[in-house]
């Protein structure tokens, strides 16, 4: 626990040939969270294709689409309830804008700036996975990167031991792109 008495979070993106390689190993995160072996937070995927174009996929931050028609619907009602059919056309304008704006402002799991950071380190033809876990059993991911040979630790927040474990495990001999320190999460 830290001194505000939340749970320390750890951060690890690992970097795949193949993006169905990358979600088979999204998916067995999923599994070792429900075995209870790390807590979730937030998941995402980043890939690049062979041209340099971007694609990333966050599971956790809601969308301005979903938010703004969710904030339009609440507002509507609330508009309409307090002032008949003009005043859900308010509501619902008025709502649509702040459900989108809200969207863009809230940042839930990982940070813009990592997500950021792994869009530009990410090479043309490959896809990292970042995960964002609480409650972290290291031998438990060490060994279920095993199954994930041939992949490429990017980035992880651990003790350099584990480090070099889960490295090792992966078959990457020159370890993450950047070290982390206690600062970054």
């Amino acid at each position: 626990m830290t001194e505000t008495g939340e749970k320390p979070q750890v951060l690890v993106g690992i970097a795949f040939d193949d993006t169905y390689r990358a979600q088979e190993f999204m998916t067995a995160a999923l599994g070792m969270a429900s075995r209870g072996e790390f807590e979730l937070k937030d998941r995402v995927l980043i890939a690049k294709d062979d041209k340099g174009s971007t694609r990333v996929v966050e599971t956790t931050d809601p969308t301005t689409g979903r938010s703004a028609f969710s904030g339009a619907m609440w507002a509507g009602l609330v508009g309409l309830l307090v002032g008949g059919p003009v005043g859900w056309a308010a509501g619902l304008a008025a709502g649509a804008g702040g459900g989108a704006l809200a969207a863009k402002m809230i940042d839930i799991g990982i940070s813009d700036d990592w997500v950021a950071w792994f869009r530009e380190t990410v090479e043309p033809g490959s896809t990292i996975v970042a995960l964002l876990v609480t409650d972290l059993r290291e031998d438990a991911l060490v060994a279920e990167a095993k199954r994930f040979a041939g992949s490429d630790l990017v980035y992880a927040n651990l003790d350099e031991a584990t480090i070099d474990r889960l490295a090792a495990a992966l078959g990457d001999t020159d370890g993450p792109v950047v070290r982390a320190t206690d600062d970054d999460i």
